[in-house]
């Protein structure tokens, strides 16, 4: 992987450092801030009590009682130069199957006008796509996933759809998010799947980590009833590990 620009150490609180790659959103700032993620976590640095990476930038909390932000943020610099050989490919890939019927897919023929394609089109370049997940937030287990071509930097809404269903696949600014529980949005649904990225009960609750690589399959309505009323398959997905 190639040395991008030195992060910025910026002190978060009391008992954190953000560590921010970049204030724009790139594949390469992306898997960046993953890597780097990662490198942290297996340096078990002393203190250090938590790790969480977003779309451009890692959290790190420590514990005052055990070391100081001077020295956890020495210990992070000293991490930068294992970057350069770090391995930023995908270590899992989900294969997730997803209805795109106008009764699963209500803004799909708008989101397609916005991104200057019809409707079949874009199912076509959803489906033919292998997406990152870039994040995990907003509800526990939620992926933010791209990023897709730049013809799909389409607005989110300017008023709140009420609710769209858990295992809704909607759009907006070049990124797909699977819902993880019935929410209201902005962001337009484009299609419908029975996959629960939340699972409280299992041993694993988020299906999904941060890099992971998603592709999605088209599914008629009847397929997607049949996957919702099997729930010993999480609708279907199928995770493909690659290294």
């Amino acid at each position: 992987m190639a040395r991008h620009a030195d992060p910025v150490f910026c002190p978060l609180g009391l008992d954190g450092v953000l560590v921010r790659f970049s204030r724009v959103l790139t594949p390469e700032t992306n898997a960046t801030a993953h890597a780097f993620c990662d490198r942290a976590k297996t340096a078990a640095i002393k203190g250090v009590t938590e790790l969480a990476s977003s779309l451009t930038s890692v959290r790190i909390v420590f514990d005052p009682d055990l070391t100081d932000r001077q020295s956890v943020t020495a210990a992070l610099r000293e991490l930068l130069d294992d970057l350069q050989s770090a391995d930023t490919s995908a270590r899992r890939l989900w294969h997730v199957p997803v209805a795109f019927s106008p009764a699963h897919a209500p803004q799909l023929a708008e989101a397609a006008k916005l991104a200057g394609l019809t409707p079949d089109q874009a199912v076509a370049e959803i489906t033919g796509s292998v997406v990152r997940v870039l994040a995990i937030g907003f509800a526990p287990g939620q992926p933010y996933l791209g990023l897709m071509p730049a013809h799909w930097d389409v607005p989110r809404q300017s008023d709140l759809t009420p609710s769209v269903p858990r295992g809704a696949l909607v759009t907006a600014v070049r990124q797909l998010i699977i819902f993880a529980a019935d929410t209201p949005t902005g962001w337009r649904q484009i299609g419908q799947s029975a996959f629960s990225v939340w699972r409280p009960d299992s041993a694993t609750p988020f299906a999904l980590e941060p890099g992971d690589a998603v592709q999605f399959s088209s599914v008629s309505d009847d397929t997607l009833r049949d996957l919702q009323a099997n729930t010993d398959t999480n609708g279907g997905a199928r995770c493909e590990v690659l290294r």
